[in-house]
């Protein structure tokens, strides 16, 4: 096969979303891997020295490039090894130079530049890569033996939020750096080096954090659902992506990326209105993300993606899919059902009573029967909306379509 075969990727994605993604993830890898040999006295500093760098006594002693979905052919990671192998800042002569590629290449030896360093491919048990879609499950391992010899026994969903929890900590924090990078390289390596997250507390992390005695829990695993779904679909239309498209799928994984947890799950609730939430479901997240990525208009990532007209009136995207003019009625009935039920999702609703449907028929309104979001549990309110006392709120429930229109007419 021809170099010139392989699959291509815009430019300047390429670099970013291995940044974003893929950097954070071999960074916790490696990390655990260190601590469960013994090593806890080191410190992993992001996005400055290179992708990755560990540190001991503020000497760096492992610098690590890692690149996602650049191609199969050694070649196409030439300039990367070069810089990868330079001599510069704190990466002295003599110090660990590792690679991390997502991909099976054609050849994975050693790499010596000019100068006499050496970097090396950075091993996955037998494999020298390791795909996007396998370093979860190679980390949860590590996580598990630490554990096992600390004699803590874990139960998978406690052993998930734990992976939740260490690779939200540093992706987070690798998003926080690399928009400096954008915006002040100065600020950026600044923060890199001020901002070092240290083996002791990955570890502490691992042994006290009790999700059942944390009332982040929820959201910690609702965060994990919502960025590994967007991580993986724009992965996989990354190839036709533009880079339009792309910066904006980028934005919302840093938006609910760096959300705090009340809006979690407050979005996973205004997401699917019409259904009482438990957990997030893939096709809704789809569908979702689908919406935003189509719509004409750029979204605000302010608390909750939304849009606005000229009326300063809000527009919320959904995942409600209501192809048949039966669904609207059902829709109709679950959403007042909730309402009902949920006083934290009518207060939501209240203020945003404009619902993009992810797909529908047509567009409609509901009447809600509610004066005000404090209405719920008024039942003297209740009985003067029934008898037409009083005017209720009404719900909108509008196609993509419609919604441009209102959105656009500025």
């Amino acid at each position: 096969m021809n170099v010139n075969t392989d699959v291509k990727y815009p430019p300047t994605a390429v670099t970013t979303w291995s940044g974003y993604v893929y950097q954070g993830k071999i960074a916790l890898y490696h990390c655990l891997k260190l601590i469960n040999q013994g090593d806890v006295d080191f410190e992993l500093q992001l996005d400055s020295s290179d992708d990755f760098a560990i540190y001991k006594e503020n000497t760096l002693t492992s610098a690590h490039q890692v690149k996602a979905n650049i191609g199969s052919y050694r070649n196409q990671y030439k300039e990367a090894l070069e810089k990868c192998a330079a001599i510069e800042l704190d990466r002295t002569k003599g110090i660990s130079r590792y690679f991390h590629v997502s991909l099976k290449l054609n050849d994975t030896s050693d790499y010596t530049a000019s100068n006499g360093e050496t970097v090396t491919f950075y091993d996955y048990g037998q494999k020298k890569y390791c795909g996007l879609g396998e370093i979860e499950e190679l980390t949860k391992e590590i996580i598990q033996q630490i554990c096992t010899t600390k004699n803590i026994t874990l139960s998978d969903d406690l052993l998930h939020y734990n992976y939740c929890l260490l690779s939200n900590k540093i992706s987070s924090k690798a998003i926080e750096i690399h928009r400096l990078v954008q915006e002040d390289q100065l600020k950026a390596t600044r923060a890199a080096y001020e901002n070092r997250i240290s083996a002791a507390s990955l570890l502490n992390d691992i042994l006290t954090k009790n999700p059942y005695d944390s009332t982040e829990y929820f959201a910690v695993e609702l965060k994990a659902r919502l960025s590994n779904y967007l991580e993986d679909r724009v992965n996989q239309i990354l190839p036709n992506m533009n880079d339009t498209t792309y910066a904006r799928a980028q934005r919302l994984f840093e938006h609910i990326r760096l959300a705090e947890p009340p809006e979690l799950i407050g979005l996973c609730q205004l997401m699917k209105p019409s259904e009482r939430f438990s957990t997030i479901q893939k096709a809704d997240i789809r569908r979702y993300s689908s919406l935003i990525e189509t719509m004409k208009v750029e979204p605000i990532l302010k608390q909750f993606p939304h849009y606005l007209d000229c009326d300063k009136k809000f527009y919320l995207p959904t995942a409600l899919d209501l192809p048949l003019p039966e669904d609207l009625e059902g829709c109709t009935s679950d959403l007042i059902e909730e309402m009902e039920s949920n006083e934290d999702l009518l207060k939501l609703l209240f203020e945003y009573n404009n619902l993009i449907a992810s797909r529908s028929s047509k567009s409609f309104t509901i009447d809600t029967k509610f004066t005000h979001s404090e209405d719920l549990s008024d039942q003297k309110m209740r009985e003067r909306v029934d008898s037409n006392i009083v005017k209720s709120f009404c719900l909108n429930v509008m196609t993509k379509e419609d919604a441009e229109d209102l959105i656009n007419d500025k």
